[in-house]
């Protein structure tokens, strides 16, 4: 029992501007300010987005557990080259289109159950600060105009590159964008556009345009958190050139300017190439949701540590949709058992090897996340206590039938008890270590973001749908094939039973024998 005492293990960060695990201690005791690049609205969200918005999900869940009050904004960048070019393809505006997309990004996320951040401001509603933010460079002389635009001049800012740790010659100016001849050195980036023909625009001091990329990130930042603010998080990608201008930007405007700790996550491989669109081996969280439940991706995206790379396949999506499957099976099972009992006032504690197990489960999740959020190991750490639930769910249904059976036996009843008493579990014993179990299982999912917003059951039939989906059957024809199977067993043509099960199995699906009759459910495809 000791082991639930122990304090809290103190959350350590890996700041990749220090290149290592840090103490995070809050500028400001009891509140977090975070900010998290988003996403350009121009097309639906892929799967390099769930991996990144999950991660910080996934901080963000856990900081609030700890007690923090955390204040965290995500962006959209709703003006872009990338959606003026679609908006003109698809016949909209860009105003249309971004908000489409800004609202199909929000039900993805919602799938995904990542938690609402604190604010998700546009880019088109400031871009009053992010001039402000502009005229403050200039006026500090780091940035200057020509023809419409405006550039920051990296040559008067020598901390240029400290996030990154790139030297100026290995800048690949260009790779983005087109080299402008007239800047005054090629690294030099745009922080204001002038306008084009046929394009969106604004009015400021240096005539009609629109904002560059990073100059929005830094004044959106500023406004909602201050100059100096605990996190800044986004993809490993945004280190350069995105970071490292939002770094130069903000402190040659305001040299108090400073994010604590930078956090960055992989990216998202498919059987071991990175995604892109081009190798037609990209997958967006719609694609992937037809055909897998959304807590199956999320469990799979998690089961990487956030600084790895995830290496996206159907194989590793098949193993996490079976082990969620497996994980609400089991509570689904322990809260059929324990229905009948939630309202009782049990005095009996829960025995020792049960809260043994539970402390000790506690005090690991609580060390792995406060390790960087070790996510791998936290899902892992589940096993045993899963397992422990099916043994003792196994053991109290055989302490019940025996139970019945004494009834019958009244003569026997007494002599049988005290032998029983002294060689196992009392119900209310087995009662309250499932009541344990279910409970710490159920918080450290919550904190996750794993615990099914519906019931267990309807999480269960979704999970069955998505299984039928994938092998191509429905309710109606997996049933037709159940039932030849059990003629053919009947008729002693087990050959034909047991090709049907394993053509079956090497579909994700898995018979079950049992005595009121053959049962399925999913399972990671077998090799036939």
């Amino acid at each position: 029992m000791a082991e639930s005492a122990k304090p809290t293990p103190q959350l350590e960060l890996f700041n990749s501007m220090t290149k290592k695990k840090e103490l995070f201690e809050p500028l400001v005791e009891g509140k977090v300010r975070m900010y998290v690049c988003g996403v350009t609205p121009y097309d639906f969200s892929h799967i390099g987005h769930a991996r990144a918005y999950v991660a910080f999900d996934v901080l963000y869940r856990y900081l609030k557990f700890l007690g923090y009050e955390v204040e965290y904004v995500r962006n959209f960048t709703d003006i872009d080259d990338k959606i003026i070019k679609r908006a003109n393809e698809a016949g909209e505006t860009v105003t249309s289109l971004s908000s489409r997309f800004i609202n199909e990004f929000l039900l993805d996320m919602a799938q995904l159950q990542c938690l609402p951040p604190t604010c998700e401001p546009r880019v088109t509603d400031h871009i009053e600060h992010i001039i402000e933010l502009i005229t403050k460079i200039m006026e500090n002389g780091k940035a200057y105009a020509m023809e419409g635009d405006v550039y920051f001049s990296v040559d008067t800012f020598p901390e240029y590159l400290s996030l990154s740790g790139r030297k100026l010659d290995h800048n690949l100016a260009g790779s983005r964008v087109a080299v402008d001849t007239r800047k005054r050195n090629p690294a030099d980036f745009a922080l204001w556009k002038a306008a084009k023909e046929g394009e969106p625009f604004w009015d400021s001091p240096w005539g009609r345009g629109r904002p560059g990329w990073h100059i929005e990130c830094s004044a959106m930042s500023a406004h909602y958190l201050g100059h100096v603010f605990d996190i800044h998080g986004g993809g490993k990608d945004l280190i350069f050139p995105h970071h490292e201008n939002e770094l130069a930007q903000s402190r040659a405007a305001y040299p108090e300017s400073e994010v604590k700790c930078w956090m960055h996550n992989g990216f998202v491989n498919k059987d071991d190439q990175k995604m892109s669109k081009s190798d037609k081996n990209f997958f967006t969280i719609r694609d992937i949701i037809d055909l897998y439940h959304p807590m199956a991706l999320r469990f799979f995206l998690m089961r990487t540590h956030y600084r790895g790379d995830v290496n996206h396949s159907d194989k590793a999506l098949e193993i996490a949709s079976d082990r969620v499957y497996y994980i609400y099976q089991t509570l689904y099972d322990c809260e059929e058992v324990l229905s009948q009992y939630r309202g009782e006032n049990i005095s009996v504690p829960v025995p020792v090897e049960e809260q043994d197990m539970v402390n000790k489960h506690h005090s690991e999740f609580l060390e792995s996340m406060a390790d960087d959020l070790r996510t791998t190991d936290v899902l892992d750490g589940f096993t045993d206590l899963l397992k422990a639930i099916n043994s003792n769910l196994n053991d109290f249904k055989k302490l019940q039938q025996k139970l019945e059976q004494q009834k019958k036996k009244q003569q026997q009843q007494k002599q049988q008890k005290q032998k029983q008493q002294q060689a196992q579990k009392q119900p209310e014993e087995y009662i309250q270590a499932m009541f344990a179990l279910e409970t710490e299982i159920k918080n450290k999912i919550s904190i996750l973001g794993l615990m099914p917003p519906s019931s267990l059951a309807e999480a269960l039939k979704q999970l069955k749908d998505k299984a039928l989906k994938r092998a191509g059957l429905t309710e109606e024809l997996l049933q037709e094939q159940i039932e030849q199977r059990t003629a053919a067993r009947k008729n002693k043509q087990f050959d034909v039973s047991d090709q049907i099960r394993k053509q079956l199995g090497s579909k994700g699906i898995a018979l079950m024998d049992e005595p009121t009759g053959t049962v399925w459910r999913p399972c990671e495809p077998e090799s036939e």
